[in-house]
């Protein structure tokens, strides 16, 4: 065999190894190419196992807020009913406290009717009023005093007004109806009636 047939074979052979070689190149290339079905298999089915769980919350939280929303709905109702009763009995023990002076008062009555000595019954009746009074202030009622004092339309209602050279203008002169406090607070103005100079002409006589 002459050098340029043993030349040719192999350069035919060079190039079988390298077509050869370029095939399982290209085979390796496009096995890294293919997806990972099993990978993307796994990843979908862990994502919908999430999903069940996440609803699953989901719905364990609505069930909560409705819970907690019926709860608070019955709260509210029985703070309403409460309140309700509350304002209704609220003077319970103060209509109690009173029920022994209405009864005394019958019992004046009564007495008045079948009996003519008045100061015995003006005495009995002293005493109720007396124990009235006292029974209100219990509770934080009282009269307060007007007579002799300046008039302040805070605690004052003025009905009238009448001269008076005696005491300084403005005074209190007159009570008409007493007035009563509820602890700090008026309940009732005090109805007066109220005093100023009198008007004096030059020549010394005096005019309404």
């Amino acid at each position: 065999m002459t050098e340029e047939v043993k030349q040719k074979n192999k350069d035919m052979e060079n190039k079988e190894v390298g077509m050869a070689k370029k095939e399982e190149n290209q085979k390796q290339k496009d096995t890294k190419q293919e997806p990972d079905n099993s990978k993307k298999d796994v990843s979908v089915e862990e994502l919908k196992k999430q999903l069940a769980q996440k609803e699953q919350e989901l719905n364990e939280m609505k069930e909560k807020v409705l819970r907690l929303a019926a709860e608070l709905e019955n709260f509210k109702k029985r703070i309403q009913k409460e309140k309700e009763d509350h304002m209704r009995y609220a003077l319970e023990t103060f209509a109690r406290e009173l029920l022994p002076f209405l009864d005394n008062l019958e019992r004046a009555i009564s007495a008045a009717k079948e009996t003519k000595d008045i100061d015995k019954l003006l005495e009995g009746l002293d005493l109720t009023l007396s124990g009235y009074f006292k029974t209100l202030e219990k509770f934080g009622l009282k009269p307060f005093v007007a007579l002799g004092e300046r008039f302040d339309p805070n605690i004052h209602e003025a009905l009238g007004v009448e001269e008076n050279e005696e005491v300084d203008e403005n005074t209190v002169v007159k009570e008409l109806l007493k007035g009563y406090k509820l602890h700090d607070r008026v309940l009732r103005p005090a109805m007066v009636v109220v005093s100023k100079k009198p008007n004096n002409s030059n020549g010394g006589s005096s005019s309404n």
